[in-house]
């Protein structure tokens, strides 16, 4: 294959940090939503399911609405992604955002249980199903926007602003839901103050679609693809020509997602229902964890640009392997202290996920196929792994009585990341996407690329040595 050094793109790394502020808007405004609905857990089931008597059984049947609505994901993965990769990007991200806001909106507006009856909580699932479509796609998307924007030096570290947006959604969700917790009475609380946080879901919406309207399309998009470019390739076909990168792209998404789900959406109920925490303390808890967090993204995503995303995530893996049920048995040993750091743990290694992995999952697959086949393996793992581990972790406790069983999920799916990672990944850092010519943002790095073409056209290369 011929280098040609005209095809190699170069972005605006302040046109590219506008952009990983705008997606990360939007990614806020979705995990806005899934921290509300996890902060609030407790609250919605005593309002949608108060024909069940036992309040276990109420949060497992809140759980399961939370995680049945994750049935959806894939089939917004499915669209979305096919929109994503004929039409480009930007249209998609701005659609899922709109409707991520509709739904959070419809929550907020929803009668109870003792209103309505029956239609609460089928009115609740549909509200679920609405933000699990748009997320098929919105997640995805914005992997693939930053990841196609970022020069190939800068993908983790600017990647990890994605996460940051995760964070700051779940912190903005925890400090309104401590705010209620501490000036309204318990009544209050159950009664209308649990409205609030979602009915301001529609404002933040409003701020990402704007922010949205005004991004580019990504430069490989417009430089590597035309319509003719985006075939009718079937899902089977892709899974025949790319099987072991889906393989691998969908254990990733398993490990970071149940540890994810574990730390910002179980925990929560975890420390009111098992271990008596009260819900203002608990929220406060995982604030400042999360605080914390911000930071160690960033860090982490410096760290996988400059040592290799794989080398993070065999950290990562070996740390929750070794640590996950050290934190839970020292989150039961019920002092503030040990629960505080039996979190802490958690989080700290939760971060070096959210550093590299919104960089790494996008350099899998190649451009033409890279949204779908991404929006589609990431959201049926999510749906499987992700979206169940409120709902499994809950029912396993209820059914063995040992509060340590979620460290035990936790360090399973960690072994089997580790070993996955191990023998089937490659480090993608500081390489071009797959297929692609390289992307920098400075002259140096131009000159760079068009003095070393091997490096650039490493996945070419990779495939004629397979």
């Amino acid at each position: 294959m011929k280098f040609n050094k005209k095809k190699i793109n170069i972005v605006d790394i302040k046109e590219t940090k506008k952009s990983v502020f705008a997606t990360g808007v939007g990614n806020a405004m979705e995990w806005f939503d899934f921290g509300l609905y996890s902060y609030l857990a407790v609250i919605i089931s005593q309002n949608f399911f108060t024909a069940v008597e036992n309040n276990e059984l109420k949060l497992v049947f809140t759980f399961a609405t939370f995680a049945i609505a994750f049935l959806m994901r894939p089939l917004g993965g499915v669209i979305f992604g096919k929109i994503g990769d004929k039409f480009g990007r930007k249209i998609v991200l701005t659609i899922t955002i709109i409707l991520m806001a509709f739904s959070t909106l419809l929550i907020g507006l929803l009668p109870t249980y003792d209103q309505i009856g029956i239609w609460a909580p089928i009115l609740l699932l549909i509200a679920r199903i609405i933000q699990g479509f748009s997320t098929g796609g919105e997640y995805a998307g914005a992997m693939v926007y930053i990841a196609e924007s970022s020069p190939d030096n800068k993908r983790n570290m600017l990647g990890s602003g994605l996460e940051v947006g995760t964070l700051a959604g779940y912190i903005l969700a925890s400090l309104l839901a401590s705010i209620l917790f501490i000036t309204l009475s318990d009544q209050q609380m159950a009664s209308w103050g649990w409205r609030i946080p979602f009915l301001l879901g529609l404002p933040l919406g409003l701020v990402g679609f704007y922010l949205r309207r005004s991004l580019g399309e990504t430069p490989i998009f417009e430089n590597e693809l035309s319509d003719d470019d985006v075939q009718e390739e079937s899902f089977f076909s892709i899974w025949k020509n790319h099987k072991k990168d889906i393989i691998v792209c969908f254990v990733a998404v398993a490990f970071f997602n149940v540890t994810n789900y574990t730390l910002l959406s179980y925990m929560p109920s975890y420390l009111d229902e098992i271990i008596g925490l009260s819900s203002s303390t608990g929220t406060v808890l995982i604030t400042i964890v999360m605080l914390i967090m911000v930071p160690l993204a960033f860090l982490f995503g410096r760290l996988g640009d400059k040592i290799g995303n794989k080398a993070v995530f065999l950290i990562g893996l070996g740390g929750l392997t070794l640590l996950s049920i050290l934190a839970f048995y020292l989150i039961n040993l019920n002092g503030l202290i040990f629960i505080s750091l039996g979190i802490l743990i958690l989080g700290v290694l939760l971060s070096m996920y959210e550093g590299t992995m919104p960089g790494t999952l996008p350099t899998m697959f190649y451009t033409d196929i890279r949204y779908r086949t991404l929006a589609v393996t990431f959201n049926v793992s999510v749906s499987i792994f992700g979206g169940t581990t409120p709902l499994l972790s809950t029912w396993l406790v209820h059914q063995t009585g040992n509060n340590l069983v979620p460290g035990f999920y936790l360090t399973i799916v960690s072994i089997i990341g580790f070993l996955v990672i191990l023998f089937l990944f490659r480090n993608t850092s500081g390489k071009s996407l797959k297929g692609s010519y390289p992307t920098v943002a400075t002259k140096s790095e131009y000159k760079e690329a068009v003095e070393n073409p091997e490096d650039s056209l490493w996945w070419e290369k990779e495939q004629k040595d397979e």
